[in-house]
């Protein structure tokens, strides 16, 4: 079955107005700008994101900045990290134009950050 993109708009603002769930364990993840403890082993970078062209335009700012932070603490979990070192944030726009005129809305959040395990008394778990 073939759907048109009258369809995916209206699936997308359905779908797309709130931010992804925490998921359970996630929920204890620490995000910080400050440098992981020394007692800490690096496991990777982790990219936590919301939103795009077609369903960020549906979603609230606040909805997005949430849902990318979500985001990034389910990833962080599901590589076993207990702490992210937040390295970049970034907002997008998608533009788009007619005959009246140019115009721009914020559809999408990314959140880039180094994902650590770490003693939990370290970084105030415990």
């Amino acid at each position: 079955m073939k759907f048109g993109m009258g369809a995916a708009l209206v699936v997308g603002a359905l779908t797309g107005c709130a931010a992804t769930q925490i998921r359970a364990g996630a929920e204890q993840v620490v995000v910080s700008r400050q440098p992981a403890p020394k007692s800490c082993k690096y496991l990777g970078t982790i990219i936590g994101e919301q939103g795009g062209a077609l369903t960020g335009r549906f979603t609230s700012n606040k909805a997005l900045a949430a849902g990318a932070v979500n985001d990034l603490k389910n990833k962080a979990a599901d590589m076993g990290a207990n702490y992210v070192v937040l390295e970049d944030s970034r907002a997008g726009q998608t533009i788009s134009g007619d005959k009246d005129g140019i115009t721009g809305e914020q559809t999408d959040v990314t959140h880039m950050g180094n994902g650590y395990v770490c003693p939990p008394e370290e970084i105030g778990l415990l």
